[in-house]
């Protein structure tokens, strides 16, 4: 492989980080600006995303009910509790919430799959645990705390079900295919009992819900993603993984751009400190599964 990075994937790998902090930032529209009650937009993306990959369900992988177990944790699921958080959070902190994945994946590794962690990179998790801590502990700069509560959940349930990824003996487009599945499966009928207001919603602003869903679903989720991975068959791990540190500095400037976001001094600081620890993480080398876990966009 090249020791350098082309133009041409440079330029991919800055639309694949434009595209996931912008997402962040169209989530948070849709489900307060447009109203979309936020199970429902979870419902809505995953169906886009199962539309455009639906050739891929012709062939059924082996162990079929875990890789729709993990294939709705690191989607419907996570995505369903970010959705819910972005309510009342802002879109910048949510960016900074998310960079908590990559040390909660080494920490449930360490515990299931036995990985062993030195120095280094103990300190990486504590520097990036520590400055989420800090950006969700400033509700006045970062919104409410009970909101980033929702998206730290969402992060949590996809940093566990990551871990267990390379287990499955799937493609990681078509895992996408069967994650919307399972999203659809669970997610559809969450909304029918606990939420409201879903067609009044639509009926709203159609072409704007319209919008969001398709860069949610395609753009982002079989456009960025599936460039994403294509990367890693071409380029070394260690090129690839270490830019997608752009995306929580994008969500912040998209942030304060597009939605008005409030940036304190916590959140800079929260932020900086969550930086430097997932730098220091994915830069480590790790025995037991590969960085694209570590900084894996959601699918």
């Amino acid at each position: 492989m090249p020791r350098s990075l082309p133009l041409s994937a440079l330029g991919i790998m800055l639309f694949c980080n434009i595209a996931w902090a912008m997402n962040v930032v169209v989530s948070k529209i849709a489900v307060t600006t447009l109203g979309l009650p936020p199970l429902f937009y979870t419902v809505l993306r995953s169906g886009m995303v199962l539309i455009v990959l639906f050739p891929l369900l012709r062939e059924v992988p082996a162990r079929l009910p875990l890789v729709l177990t993990i294939g709705f944790a690191i989607t419907g699921g996570s995505f369903g509790l970010q959705f819910i958080g972005l309510q009342t959070a802002s879109p910048s902190a949510v960016g900074i919430v998310n960079l908590s994945g990559a040390p909660l994946t080494v920490l449930f590794a360490v515990m299931f799959l036995g990985e062993e962690v030195r120095w280094r990179r103990g300190l990486g998790m504590a520097l990036a645990l520590g400055g989420v801590g800090l950006a969700i502990g400033a509700p006045s700069e970062a919104g409410d705390p009970v909101g980033l509560g929702f998206a730290f959940a969402g992060v949590l349930v996809g940093a566990f079900a990551s871990v267990f990824v390379k287990r499955l003996e799937v493609g990681a487009v078509a895992l996408q295919a069967w994650a919307g599945v399972a999203s659809l499966l669970v997610m559809l009928p969450a909304t029918l009992v606990l939420e409201s207001g879903q067609v009044e919603a639509i009926r709203a602003a159609p072409l704007a819900v319209a919008a969001c869903v398709l860069f949610s679903g395609v753009v982002v989720s079989v456009g960025a993603h599936s460039a994403y991975f294509r990367l890693f068959q071409q380029h070394d791990a260690n090129l690839i993984v270490p830019l997608t540190l752009l995306t929580p500095l994008l969500t912040i400037a998209f942030g304060t751009w597009l939605t008005g976001d409030a940036i304190g001094w916590p959140l800079i600081v929260g932020g900086t400190m969550a930086l430097a620890g997932v730098a220091i993480i994915v830069v480590r080398p790790s025995l037991t599964f590969g960085k694209w876990q570590l900084m894996r966009p959601k699918l």
